[in-house]
Parts: structure tokens; C-alpha cells; sequence
């Protein structure tokens, strides 16, 4: 993608600034260049879907909090993700938050919901994905 697309092309994770979608550039962008730039879980999370829409195994390990992280991450063949929904994001200590969102995408043609209730922490200043419950 060039560098002046960026800051036209709406983010994949749908944060809306008022009616119109916030631009790549402006929302998950600085995040996926450089994690620690994650002011909240919120943030860090949505880096995490767009992520996961573009394929990019390096930011989510380097963003998966070392004592839950996987050795490798696979991702289905022919995904395809349609949209995300946070539901609820709280930061309950500085330490310490959460975010409930569903996530939609198709895979070989089927619809599939992904809701779940993901934890994270902040260690030296930089906000980590712990684990989360599905429902």
C-alpha cells in the first residue's frame, strides 16, 4: 500500500471518527509500526484485527504476552474478515484491562462469529494481549 493511501483508506478495524470511518493512517497504523505506540487495550486490540485481516504473524506474537504466546500462528486459508464490533473496553487499573468484541469473517464460504472477552496487561509501558474467553 503507498504511503499516500494511507491516510485515505479507512482501517479495516472500522473505528469511526463521528460518521465517517477513521483513516489507516490515523488509527491502527502507528500501532502495527511500533506496538508500544498502544495508548490502551482497546488500541492494541484493534491493531490485533487488522492484524489478523492482513495476515501479519509478526505483530500479533509481538503483542501476545510472552506467558500465553504461541510458538507459531497459523492463519485459515481463504479468510476472509468483514467487520469488528467492540462491545466494551475497560482499563480497571493501569496494569490492567479488557475489551469484549465480535469479530465477523467468512471461511470457504461459511459466516462465522468470533465474540470473545480478551484480557491484557501493561508491562513497562507496553500493553499486551493475555488470553481471552469465547462465547
Amino acid at each position: 500500500m503507498g504511503a499516500g493511501m494511507c491516510t485515505t483508506v479507512a482501517c479495516p478495524c472500522g473505528r469511526m471518527d463521528g460518521r465517517r470511518a477513521r483513516a489507516f493512517a490515523h488509527c491502527c497504523a502507528p500501532v502495527l509500526l511500533d506496538p508500544s505506540a498502544a495508548p490502551d487495550p482497546e488500541a492494541l486490540m484493534r491493531s490485533r484485527y487488522t492484524a489478523f485481516v492482513w495476515e501479519d504473524r509478526d505483530h500479533l506474537l509481538a503483542t501476545w504476552h510472552p506467558s500465553t504466546r504461541p510458538a507459531e500462528l497459523n492463519f485459515d486459508a481463504g479468510a476472509k474478515w468483514l467487520g469488528l464490533e467492540v462491545r466494551h473496553a475497560a482499563t480497571p487499573s493501569p496494569d490492567a484491562g479488557e475489551v469484549e468484541f465480535v469479530a465477523r469473517c467468512r471461511v470457504q464460504g461459511r459466516a462465522s462469529r468470533l465474540h470473545e472477552r480478551s484480557r491484557f496487561v501493561r508491562e513497562n509501558g507496553r500493553w499486551y494481549y493475555v488470553n481471552g474467553d469465547l462465547s
